[in-house]
């Protein structure tokens, strides 16, 4: 799943900033349970590295719960977002334009280095050497991914499928030799939980999430309109109150 140039990734997610802030999904509380049970790092406290922090919807999550967050991304539309919603309150948020395979952080300054959604994008043996280093001892890395669970719904498995024929990058539960990102093989000790939840969300605000990702990013913005109208014509058909229940699982990696 790695795309090749971090410097092009940032460039790629700035053109969806907008719709990435406005459409992806948080995270579960269980989540946050999980992430401090397995790495026994209390979160109220913790100094926290989130690489490819986006937006900030981790960021915003991990404060919320106490933690000091450095948040490092390479997109400076993302982490302009991420800065206008953290502006206000304690704990404090560092916004660090850099990429995970070269942390401007000096050695043993963080508790916990978190990568949410964004792992996949990174090189698999450098941007782990980073963190071990940025980490005190103790610390540990953690990787999530909110994933769309399409067997638990046929008519999330029939809009995956869509997409499928439709977008040629496109990378996901209907491409065959799909699977979650294989960061487990990074770590020496790892601990993995899948936590299932359900995600209540309007079909523009779904519309919003699909645009803002990198397969969609790719497509000339005529084709990614018109592949916009016609699966929220589908949707709109299948859901005529406009509102959908999504499945979702966040498969959880903790490195310790």
């Amino acid at each position: 799943m790695n795309t090749g140039p971090i410097k092009d990734l940032g460039r790629v997610f700035d053109r969806v900033a907008d719709v990435y802030d406005a459409g992806r999904p948080g995270y579960p509380d269980e989540v946050f349970r999980a992430l401090s049970e397995l790495t026994g790092v209390d979160l109220d406290g913790a100094t926290t590295v989130d690489v490819g922090a986006g937006t900030g919807i981790m960021t915003r999550a991990l404060r919320a719960r106490g933690s000091r967050v450095i948040a490092v991304d390479p997109g400076a539309e993302m982490l302009a977002r991420l800065v206008s919603r953290s502006e206000d309150g304690p704990p404090a948020v560092a916004a660090v334009l850099a990429d995970g395979n070269a942390l401007p952080l000096a050695d043993g300054v963080a508790d916990l280095v978190t990568y949410a959604q964004s792992w996949h994008w990174l090189d698999p043996v450098v941007s782990i050497a980073e963190a071990r280093r940025v980490l005190r001892p103790n610390g540990a890395i953690v990787g999530c991914w909110n994933l769309n669970h399409a067997a638990q719904a046929d008519w999330l498995a029939a809009y995956e499928a869509r997409l499928a024929a439709a977008v040629p990058t496109y990378y996901g539960p209907a491409v065959e030799q799909w699977s979650v990102p294989p960061i487990a093989s990074a770590f020496e000790v790892i601990e993995e939980r899948w936590i299932p939840w359900t995600r209540l969300v309007g079909i523009e605000d779904f519309m919003l999430d699909l645009r803002s990702h990198s397969y969609m990013a790719a497509m000339s913005p005529g084709a990614a309109d018109e592949l916009i109208e016609r699966e929220r014509a589908e949707l709109r058909k299948a859901f005529p109150e406009g509102m959908l229940s999504v499945p979702i699982r966040v498969y959880l990696a903790v490195g310790r």
